[in-house]
């Protein structure tokens, strides 16, 4: 479906350098705050205390949130079930227990409802935050290398190394972003960061495919024509696809409350760096790879006759 159709080729590869040096600052910037400041791991990483605690009318959740904020307290607050029902993450106090620590929040918050009820407590162990960090980790090796196996059978090894490191590009600008702001960390986040590295490898699919059919199709063209004129082709479709969606991430950023703002905001920061990076980065790297016509139309098999005479070789 294309609304509009741009008739002009737009020489992108002409400015390939500048929109690589960018690249290169931003990546470099996120991996220097990544190593100075770290990330705010949330309590499934770093472990913590898990109250469930239960109202007996509609719980005010953004209340319970400020109750804790200014008791000094640092926690996660959301629905649980129903409406009544408030599930707690805190983070592991040195030197206090978690039975101590649930009950000073259950006093923190029967000063404002003396008829809120304990009726969980858990304590999330700092072993289970690095066997997430670990899964989660191999969760992103695995789906790299699955994106390059992918690209290199339906391309070219080319296409999957650009695709690669364009999209790695992407969920490292992600987490520089979380590292810079000091954003917590989460389940939830890793998911989004996930789902950022699907995404825009599908956008790099869709403008490789289109690179693989024009140079079979413009047979003058040189390659960084190839490519200007495959990313031409696409902007419509780009618009559209990555307007929508970013339409409903930003519809969640706003509407969806603080349990889902983080996710939200990591799948904001993503779809916008995933359009810059499918389009100026994979495709520039594509083009200094060395990508060619001859790895994908065939030479023309010769006649077998001589030239001169016409006579069979």
């Amino acid at each position: 479906m294309e609304f509009f159709k741009i008739r002009r080729t737009i020489p992108f590869m002409r400015h390939a350098l500048v929109f690589n040096v960018i690249s290169a600052i931003t990546f470099l910037l996120a991996v220097f705050f990544l190593a100075t400041r770290g990330l705010d791991f949330s309590i499934e990483f770093t472990g913590g205390t898990l109250l469930e605690v239960s109202y007996r009318q509609s719980a005010d959740v953004d209340g319970v949130r400020r109750n804790l904020e200014q008791a000094g307290y640092k926690a996660e607050v959301q629905n649980f079930g129903s409406s009544r029902d408030v599930l707690i993450r805190l983070h592991a106090e040195a030197g206090e227990s978690s039975a101590r620590l649930s009950e000073k929040v259950h006093e923190v918050l029967k000063r404002e409802d003396p008829t809120v009820e304990l009726r969980r407590v858990e304590y999330v162990g700092p072993q289970v935050g690095e066997e997430l960090a670990e899964y989660g980790a191999l969760a992103l090796l695995v789906t790299a290398v699955g994106i390059v196996l992918y690209l290199w059978m339906r391309f070219e090894w080319r296409f999957g190394l650009s695709a690669i490191i364009a999209n790695l590009h992407d969920v490292v600008i992600i987490l520089g972003f979380f590292a810079f702001f000091q954003w917590e960390f989460s389940l939830p986040v890793l998911a989004a960061v996930l789902a950022v590295l699907g995404y825009s490898v599908n956008e790099s699919v869709v403008v490789f495919d289109r690179v693989r059919e024009n140079f079979r199709k413009l047979r003058r063209a040189s390659v960084p024509e190839v490519i200007d004129a495959s990313i031409t082709g696409v902007i419509s479709r780009t618009i559209i696809t990555h307007g929508s969606t970013q339409m409903m991430v930003v519809t969640m950023l706003i509407f969806g409350g603080p349990a889902l703002y983080y996710f939200a905001l990591a799948l904001t920061i993503g779809i916008l760096f995933g359009i810059y990076s499918s389009v100026l980065v994979a495709s520039p790297l594509l083009m200094w790879l060395g990508v060619d016509r001859a790895q994908f139309v065939k030479a023309p098999k010769k006649t077998g006759r001589d030239e001169h005479d016409g006579a069979v070789v």
